[in-house]
């Protein structure tokens, strides 16, 4: 079933979340995130994609990207694809505490939408938004960096190491971004 939140122009900025189902705690573990952002630094070496602003949070990663090769869909479709074999993966090889709970959850959301692999880890909504202005990619912006805060998890967003927003404090980040200059008028 389609939400409507499609990414209909390749070519464009778009804020993307991309949702573990059942909203499973797995990036409260290092070894995951560690997933997720080797990848996104993959796909922007290989694959054309361009992050501006990026933020992990325990069951959830938000995004605002665009493909300068035009393919912004089939990009967040590999990434979705190759995370979750290699997080499943990790979980069922590893001295994972929450394997066999998380699993069953992974298997029944498979289960209930009729797929033809045995786990489900994303979604498959992006729920995509395009950035249509300036004003709401400020929005997007402030929403991406001060989730954490919002989660009680640092006092300000640069803090939060699992996110772009050390960068746009001019600090070095983890994952190379593309740094949105905003200009404005006073008056």
């Amino acid at each position: 079933m389609t939400t409507g939140y499609q990414i209909k122009e390749q070519d464009k900025l778009y804020f993307i979340t991309l949702q573990v189902v059942e909203w499973v705690d797995i990036f409260s573990r290092e070894t995951y995130r560690k997933i997720i952002t080797d990848n996104l630094e993959y796909c922007i070496k290989n694959k054309g994609l361009e992050i501006y602003a990026w933020v992990i949070m325990s069951n959830h990663v938000h995004l605002l990207v665009k493909s300068n090769t035009d393919n912004l869909s089939s990009t967040i479709r590999d990434f979705k694809s190759y995370t979750s074999k290699l997080i499943l993966e990790q979980i069922q090889t590893s001295n994972e505490s929450r394997k066999n709970w998380m699993l069953k959850i992974f298997e029944k959301a498979a289960f209930d939408k009729k797929r033809n692999t045995n786990f489900q880890f994303w979604t498959h909504e992006n729920h995509a938004e395009h950035i249509f202005s300036n004003k709401f990619m400020e929005q997007k912006l402030k929403y991406i960096h001060y989730n954490p805060v919002r989660a009680g998890i640092v006092k300000n967003p640069e803090e939060y190491i699992y996110s772009s927003a050390k960068d746009y404090a001019d600090e070095k980040g983890i994952i190379t971004i593309e740094k949105i200059i905003l200009s404005w008028k006073t008056i």
